[in-house]
């Protein structure tokens, strides 16, 4: 029997130099709207007192996590764990743009697309590994920071590095939040403490994701029949009603 594939990216941060060659590869391999951005490098605060004074960089994006809470926000079901290969994906035909999957992310890493109106984020570049291409940022990094691969497939890099390095890992997390992430760290990395709680829509959060577009139809249907309804009483009752009276006076 096969093993499950996980895609995942295994990352030394140590390497990172902050030229931001990932992000500005990946903006444009996946058509990102000006001031929007899948994937980011976050930098630490030096702190010389615990004589730890260099500045430290961490490249990240959405972690395509085993357990991902923006799937369970998801009230359409167009976010997904994708059985194939492990990935969180998105099915812009079934994304009503509803934003619930945002503020379930503890990593921020999901934005409405300005010009889709849909939910957008890293896929790890689907088009690309498609064909036959590492993602644009691992592609693209000087350093190699980023290793890109299946963490289950003993051949690939990316499972070497992880038994290489077993003991030394680092899975950046909120403590009331884990998601299980497959982005992964290699040593020390940091900033840490920057995933927040996950905060995952209510019963009526979702109900009125869902209701809201009908009631909207239903309310301006309904609206328009009320005023052509008014306006033939208005047209056709007046003439009834003058009628009426041009009768009585006849008689």
């Amino acid at each position: 029997m096969s093993k499950t594939v996980q895609l995942a990216m295994v990352i030394d941060s140590s390497k990172c130099i902050d030229c931001k060659g990932c992000m500005a590869s990946c903006k444009v391999a996946n058509d990102v709207p000006d001031g929007q951005w899948r994937n980011w490098i976050k930098a630490s605060v030096p702190d010389f007192a615990s004589g730890k004074p260099k500045t430290h960089f961490q490249p990240g994006g959405c972690m395509h996590c085993d357990n991902p809470t923006c799937v369970q926000a998801c009230p359409t079901g167009a976010t997904f764990k994708d059985k194939t290969d492990g990935t969180v994906r998105i099915d812009t035909s079934l994304c009503i743009g509803c934003g619930n999957c945002m503020p379930a992310c503890p990593y921020d890493a999901r934005f409405r697309n300005e010009i889709t109106r849909k939910a957008d984020k890293c896929d790890f570049c689907a088009d690309r590994r498609a064909q036959g291409l590492l993602p644009a940022c691992v592609d693209t990094c000087p350093t190699k920071a980023r290793v890109f691969g299946d963490i289950n497939d003993p051949d690939s890099e990316a499972y070497r590095l992880l038994q290489e390095n077993k003991g030394k890992l680092v899975r950046v997390i909120n403590a009331k939040s884990d998601t299980k992430p497959n982005m992964i760290y290699l040593g020390e990395t940091a900033p840490l403490e920057w995933p927040v709680e996950a905060r995952m829509p209510t019963a009526m959060d979702v109900l009125t994701t869902m209701v809201n577009p009908v009631v909207k139809t239903v309310v301006g249907l309904s609206g328009l029949g009320v005023a052509v309804m008014l306006g033939r009483q208005l047209l056709v009752g007046s003439d009834e009603h003058d009628d009426s009276r041009s009768k009585g006076g006849d008689a």
